[in-house]
């Protein structure tokens, strides 16, 4: 089954030299997961971001995020995994987890 997973980063959690050792390198994370990952990127900055929305048949762009939040979309990730706790196990490990959050969803059948 196919897992997203959006790796949201926190601002509010300061990253320092202490943090990043604990959550380790990135190339760690890709090591374990393996073949498991399909796909995954980065993504810009919120405000290179744009919202659309469709309002009394009007489209409306606003700049920045999606929602009105703090913590904001860093990238994301697309698994192929067994289960719903192999996706979370892979979620928990990455290392945005320090300092963030990663929300794991399965594709809707």
């Amino acid at each position: 089954m196919q897992y997203l997973m959006l790796v949201v980063r926190d601002p509010a959690i300061e990253v320092t030299p202490e943090v990043l050792e604990a959550a380790g390198p990135i190339e760690a994370w890709l090591d374990y997961v393996g073949d498991r990952r399909v796909t995954g990127s980065p993504v810009a900055e919120p405000d290179a971001g744009r919202t659309a929305r469709v309002r009394s048949g009007e489209v409306l762009v606003t700049d920045g995020p999606y929602a009105e939040t703090k913590e904001f979309l860093a990238g994301f990730d697309l698994l192929e995994c067994g289960s719903l706790e192999e996706a979370l196990d892979i979620a928990g490990r990455h290392p945005v987890a320090h300092f963030g959050s990663i929300e794991v969803r399965a594709f809707a059948e």
